[in-house]
């Protein structure tokens, strides 16, 4: 049973997105937590988003990784690219993702170019728009990626 587990998360790969020092007022001092944003993907269309809270930053970042291996979605990839262009608005983030030809790479900035490589995806254009928010946006790029629909030949 040890193998399996094994080879299961050696599929996957992980990216720490971003890691925030979250400080609450207590009576008797300050509370500090840590929370987590990590992407974990298997370069094959699969990507899946994670947030986690913690008291110190490795924890915060297993949980994160644990619930975003729990919540993956399976991204339509046509020629290692996207299918097609798709604009989507998640809060106040805008996000604008283009399919590209062969050998363009990836022209996205922020959270979306770490998102887009662990799906798998090798050639895109794209552009944030209206937060700079790094949650958001990347919950953003994560719904725009669940909207979009195989191409059929």
């Amino acid at each position: 049973m040890e193998k399996n587990q094994s080879n299961e998360e050696k599929k996957f790969e992980e990216k720490v997105l971003m890691v925030r020092r979250v400080s609450k007022k207590i009576p008797g001092g300050n509370y500090i937590s840590f929370s987590a944003l990590v992407v974990v993907g298997d370069r094959k269309g699969q990507v899946g988003i994670g947030l986690g809270r913690g008291l110190e930053v490795p924890p915060a970042i297993q949980k994160a990784i644990n619930y975003a291996k729990k919540h993956l979605i399976k991204v339509p990839l046509f020629k290692k690219t996207l299918p097609h262009k798709i604009k989507v608005k998640y809060k106040a983030a805008k996000v604008l993702l283009k399919p590209a030809p062969e050998g363009t790479g990836l022209k996205v900035g922020g959270v979306a170019r770490l998102i887009l490589e662990v799906c798998g995806v090798e050639n895109a254009s794209g552009k944030i728009l209206g937060s700079r928010n790094k949650i958001a946006n990347a919950y953003a790029v994560l719904k725009a990626l669940k909207n979009l629909k195989p191409k059929n030949l």
